[in-house]
This record gives structure tokens, sequence and C-alpha cells, in this order.
């Protein structure tokens, strides 16, 4: 591998892990309050609203159904309006986080099904508000399956980041599909392959690390 082609590709994995670690910050941002909101108002919850939790629900389902290639072009004037332009490495956060928005806001609302009802029940029993119990009960009891659904994102993310490549996203699917797949180099495609699982493997082991220590025993 010349030089040349080291450079290029030590700038595709700097790509990849801006692209999963930034649109993964966004949609962490956005999707916790969304599973809060999905698992509290629904029927005698804390919050509980069936009409407000059934279209927020179908919503959440609609973005979540859409194949990440399709939303990638669909969203393509709303990924322009916001980044200025449709290609490129920074545009590609745009797609990637509104399709990992809904993903964690699932994950954080079944996180918080997991959370004994007792708990809920003795914190209203003192007279503990609604955002007292989500922050002082739900939240804290509910952070290592929190922790281990934006794992589980991270990971898919980098997946949709390689695919984001194969349309001017930058990262390392765009190394792989110009010089692994146009120009036959197997070499380039396999080392791909190898560092896509090496950073993986680091995401899982990170989510695991900070799920264990985060276990209330």
């Amino acid at each position: 591998m010349s030089t040349a082609l080291i450079n290029e590709f030590i700038l595709a994995i700097g790509q990849t892990l801006y692209m999963v670690f930034a649109s993964g910050i966004i949609a962490s941002i956005f999707g916790l309050p969304l599973g809060v909101v999905l698992f509290t108002t629904r029927q005698k919850n804390i919050l509980a609203n069936t009409f407000f939790n059934t279209v927020l629900a179908t919503m959440t389902n609609i973005v979540r159904s859409i194949p990440f290639i399709i939303l990638l072009v669909a969203i393509i004037p709303f990924t322009r309006f916001i980044a200025g332009t449709s290609i490129g490495t920074t545009a590609a956060i745009v797609p990637l986080s509104i399709s990992a928005i809904p993903f964690i806001g699932r994950l954080v609302e079944t996180s918080l099904t997991e959370v004994a009802g007792g708990l809920i029940e003795a914190g209203i029993a003192m007279g503990a508000t609604p955002i007292q119990i989500i922050k002082k009960i739900l939240i804290p009891e509910a952070l290592p399956g929190i922790i281990r659904g934006i794992t589980i994102t991270l990971i898919a993310l980098i997946g949709y980041s390689a695919m984001a490549g194969a349309i001017g996203g930058g990262g390392l699917g765009d190394l792989a599909i110009r010089y692994g797949y146009q120009r036959f180099n197997v070499e380039i495609m396999i080392a791909t392959i190898i560092v896509l699982i090496i950073i993986v493997q680091l995401v899982q082991w990170a989510g695991d690390y900070f799920s264990r220590k985060f276990t209330h025993n």
C-alpha cells in the first residue's frame, strides 16, 4: 500500500469516526427525551396521554421503517438546508442522526419499562413530581440499559456510515467503493473490513464497561 493510499486510509478512518460519534451524540440528545416521553405518556403512567403517545409512537415507527439508503436520498433537500450541501462527511451526519433518533428512543423506552414499578409508586407516594421521578428514579435505574442501547446504535451507525460513503459521504465506505470495488484492490477491501471490525469491538467493549459501571448491585 502506497504512502498516499495509507494517508487516505487514515483520513477515511477519521471521517468514519467523526460521522458515527457526531451523529450518535446528536441522536442521543434527541432520542433520550423521545424515549422518556414515549414511556411516561403511556396509559396509566405518570404523564399518561394516550392520544399523544399514539401519535408520537406512530411517527417514530414510520421513521424507523424507512431503510437508511432510501432515507439518505429522500431527505437530500433537508440535508442541504441543514449542512449547506448534500455531499460529504458533515452532510452524512444529518440522515445518520435522523435514522438513529427513533432507534435510540425505542431502546430507551424499553430500558425504562424494566424499572421496577414499585420504585415509581414509592416516588409518587413520597410526593415526587413527574420530573423528579424521571430524574431521580427512572433515568438512574435504567442507565445501564440506556448505555447498552446507545452502544447498539453506535454499532448500527458504523454500518450506516459505510452506506453513506457509497453515495459520496466519505469515510471507509467511500474508500472501499472507490479502491476496493471499482479498482479491484482486495488489499484495501480487507483492510477496511478489519478496521471496521476493530472499531465495532472497541465500541462494544466501551459500552459493556460503562454499562457494568452504572449497574446497581
